[in-house]
């Protein structure tokens, strides 16, 4: 089925069934404020769970007092050092480490627009992300910065390179020991020549009295989430403040049964990098004041399971391969599941056979959901009281519409397969700069045609 084209079919809107399914005290819309912004939601956490572990990785983590400060040295250098303004984008280029939240929050309070970048992306890519994004910074970890070097073209209009090495925020003498390990044992930095570049240390030797905040709105643009999508070259999906905000009171209203504020300790192993784990494990869980365990490289399944071990975790994201890897690996069996009660997976579809396995193992169920990089990204998950595998994506999240259409727009009667459409506070307002492709995925009813059949 194509992708329906925006034609508004006049036929009633799919009757909300599915709310006679909703847990128990999950409302069936959320009361949202159009000015809270992320940065409020970081704020609000720091007031109440300061001294709470916000991010831990290799072993080393940091509060929320401190994320606070760093993040403020972050936004002052921006502010101050440079010439970017408000609006301007700057690409964060690394893995699972603790500069990511860092970086992350200190753009969005400079009033700037988060770019997400893979790290494993080869020169081209880059290259297509820098000049569609227009990004005029890029923090990176050493391991890529050969790859920013060679994806620099004069007419990439990168004016700052911030550099850092994996283990630099880590204290010492764990930050020494990563650091040369990483580059001199394992050889995994590449010779790189960036004139110009400062290093991450620089950066935060700013005075945080520097910064000076940003009055910021829910409609402010926040992220430029790029994706593959079908077809053609990747896209980058206007996210907001406000989406994401929506998204994240979307999520933890949804699973509000099992979540305690200033208990949770999640662990994050998708690549935060990726909508979903930037949203459902960053986002997310500081607004509730969670503390996540940054998984950087989770291939290794041996140092996953032995950072597993040190944890009593109680909620856990991934995809269905991450979930079969620990699954096939001896080990699992010995980590403490005793603690362990939300675990929820997206990104592709999750196999009957692992969501038996690892409900066996672990006595939690995985509860799948449905998103994209367009929707902040969760339109659907199954609700946080499921018993067992049920093969489905769930329900639509509160305040979510949902809309079956063919390929004229029109609604599809009942029981009959159609492309879904989903409309809600967390959808993209469009593609950037891409007027033509936001214009075939949004409807002029205010749906996002996803291209996938249900």
């Amino acid at each position: 089925m194509q992708r329906s084209i925006g034609l508004n079919s006049g036929f009633p809107l799919m009757e909300p069934v599915w709310l006679q399914n909703y847990p128990p005290g999950v409302p069936a819309t959320l009361d949202l404020d159009p000015a809270e912004s992320l940065v409020d939601v970081l704020e609000r956490a720091v007031r109440s769970f300061g001294s709470r572990p916000a991010f831990t990785n290799f072993g080393h983590s940091i509060t929320y007092t401190q994320l606070d400060e760093l993040s403020r040295r972050f936004a002052a250098w921006l502010q101050q050092d440079t010439r970017l303004q408000p609006g301007d984008r700057v690409a964060l280029m690394m893995p699972n480490l603790l500069q990511y939240p860092v970086a992350l929050y200190g753009v969005l309070r400079a009033g700037m627009v988060v770019v997400n970048v893979n790290p494993l992306y080869t020169a081209r890519e880059l290259e297509h992300q820098l000049r569609d994004s227009g990004a005029r910074a890029i923090v990176v970890v050493a391991n890529s910065a050969a790859t920013v070097a060679e994806a620099l073209l004069p007419d990439i209009g990168i004016e700052q390179v911030v550099v850092t090495g994996i283990g630099d925020l880590l204290g010492f003498p764990k930050r020494q020991l990563v650091n040369f390990a990483v580059r001199y044992l394992k050889r995994l930095v590449p010779d790189f020549d960036l004139p110009g570049a400062v290093s991450l240390d620089a950066v935060l030797a700013t005075d945080p009295a520097r910064f000076k905040p940003v009055p910021l709105a829910g409609d402010d643009l926040a992220c430029l989430q790029y994706t593959g999508g079908t077809t053609g070259r990747s896209k980058g999906a206007m996210l907001s403040h406000g989406n994401l905000v929506a998204n994240v009171r979307q999520v933890n209203t949804w699973f509000g049964s099992l979540l305690k504020p200033g208990e949770e300790i999640v662990i994050t192993a998708l690549p935060l990098y990726h909508v979903y784990a930037m949203t459902c494990n960053c986002l997310a869980y500081t607004d509730i004041g969670g503390h996540n365990i940054l998984i950087t490289d989770p291939r290794d399944t041996k140092g996953f399971i032995a950072e597993l071990k040190k944890w009593k975790f109680t909620a856990m994201t991934g995809v269905n391969t991450l979930y079969q890897s620990l699954i096939d690996h001896p080990d699992f069996p010995n980590v403490d599941f005793s603690a362990l009660k939300l675990v929820s997976a997206g990104g592709m579809a999750v196999m009957e056979f692992t969501a038996r396995e690892w409900s066996r193992i672990t006595g939690t169920e995985i509860l799948e959901g449905y998103g994209l990089s367009e929707t902040s990204p969760v339109v659907c998950t199954n609700p946080p009281d499921l018993k067992e595998y049920n093969g489905s994506i769930g329900m639509p999240l509160p305040g979510t519409d949902v809309s079956l259409r063919d390929d004229q727009g029109r609604e599809v009667p009942p029981d009959d397969a159609g492309e879904l459409c989903v409309r809600g506070p967390q959808v993209m307002s469009g593609y950037w700069n891409d007027p033509e492709a936001t214009a075939k995925v949004m409807t002029s009813d205010g749906f996002l045609a996803t291209g996938d059949i249900a």
